[in-house]
């Protein structure tokens, strides 16, 4: 007698699929024919779960790399579709583990402990926010001063009392969160600094964006640049005739409230060839944009040019043989939110020559992100040159040969 063998994970997960996958009762309840027809229709209408796997439920990297290529990439962790996989048509927070419904037994009263914490935490603002300033000793300073750190512990609280919910975590991972609360800020900053945000500061550290064109940024706001429907990365090439029409931006803020900024690109590369340097240029200036975790995307093309765009968009362009271009786009925000004057500011700025530090120095304004984009001479650009009105195009740059120094014969005698 031959031995037994333990079954393979591909049948055991066959057979899985076919406990789970019960016959409507229309076929369980029809009689037995002779036909073979009705055996296929049956075949036929029972989904494959190799063939058509769901994004929701699919758990086996081989699929989950399917579905990527296919554009429809995995949802949340694969933990947890493994666990709706084997429980179907179960609602999450009633899937049948009782370590998981013993889990959730402790997780709610947690909560409960820590909602109670901030009812007491608000009925203590509201007191000191109706409060006398007089009754402090430091006065009205001591009063706000105070007020922040109560409403920051407040802010803490809340985000404690989510931050273990199962359900809460699901609706983040897909995407469904709302940026209005607390814990999704939370969660959403959380993620964006455990390495986008390094990416983000490699790059800009790298190539010199600091201190080339702004003297230091400790980066509070995710960047992401686009134009059209193509998405850029930090420090991406992007050919001219992409980068022709002004750019769409993604500023997703992680603080509650609004902020207002000013957003420059700014050339720091463009060739000087009388003083043999590089001079700076700005490409695109505008101020008094509002931004808020709900409300990220900056469509340049669609800001107001009569209280906003200091200086319209020109097409990045190099000409042929210079190095490639680093295009900086840089966020300022504007001390306590308050508008700069658009039209004296407008005056002012001049787009070749461009300093950003002087600017910010002028307006009071404080950086906080940046991102970077290149550009180099390609078969597109002569025609971008052309239709921005720019002259050079027909003027290519080549480095200036550095004749040796005549050689010189040495004495032979007074070496030893």
């Amino acid at each position: 007698m031959a031995p037994s063998r333990a079954p393979s994970a591909l049948l055991l997960h066959s057979l899985r699929s076919l406990a789970i996958e019960k016959p409507s009762t229309a076929l369980a309840i029809r009689a037995f024919t002779s036909a073979s027809s009705t055996c296929q229709e049956v075949q036929a209408e029972r989904p494959s779960f190799y063939r058509n796997p769901d994004p929701e439920t699919v758990y086996q990297p081989r699929l989950e790399r399917k579905l990527a290529r296919a554009g429809r990439p995995p949802i949340g962790s694969r933990r947890r579709r493994m666990a709706l996989s084997q429980s179907p048509r179960i609602p999450f927070e009633q899937l049948p583990y009782q370590c998981f419904q013993e889990a959730r037994k402790v997780l709610v009263e947690d909560r409960e402990e820590k909602l109670r914490k901030i009812e007491t935490e608000r009925a203590r603002v509201a007191r000191v926010r109706e409060a006398d300033p007089g009754a402090f000793r430091g006065g009205e300073p001591f009063k706000q001063k105070k007020l922040a750190s109560m409403e920051a512990e407040l802010e803490r609280l809340k985000i404690l009392a989510d931050i273990n919910d199962p359900s809460v975590k699901r609706r983040f991972e897909d995407g469904k969160g709302d940026m209005n609360k607390p814990i999704y800020r939370y969660l959403a900053e959380r993620k964006w600094r455990e390495y986008p945000r390094k990416v983000l500061v490699q790059r800009i550290t790298q190539m010199n964006v600091v201190p080339d064109v702004v003297p230091n940024v400790d980066p509070i706001v995710d960047v992401k640049i686009a134009f059209g429907k193509k998405a850029v990365g930090s420090g991406d090439f992007v050919p001219s005739d992409v980068s022709e029409k002004p750019c769409q931006l993604t500023l997703q803020a992680f603080d509650r409230g609004e902020k207002m900024v000013t957003i420059a690109v700014v050339d720091p590369d463009v060739p000087n060839v009388e003083t043999d340097s590089f001079d700076s240029r700005c490409h695109y200036l505008a101020s008094n944009i509002t931004i808020s975790p709900t409300k990220p995307l900056v469509d340049l093309s669609k800001l107001s040019p009569g209280s906003q765009v200091l200086l319209p968009w020109l097409p990045p362009h190099a000409q042929k043989g210079s190095p490639y271009h680093r295009l900086s786009i840089v966020i300022l925000q504007h001390k306590d939110n308050i508008p700069i004057d658009f039209e004296p500011a407008k005056q002012k700025v001049e787009r070749d020559g461009f300093t950003l530090r002087s600017f910010m120095s002028r307006h009071l304004l404080t950086p906080i992100s940046a991102s970077l984009f290149r550009t180099r001479w390609d078969e597109s650009t002569a025609a971008v040159m052309e239709r921005a009105g720019l002259e050079g195009a027909n003027v290519e740059l080549k480095r200036k040969k550095v004749e040796p120094l005549p050689y010189k014969r040495r004495n032979p005698s007074s070496f030893r």
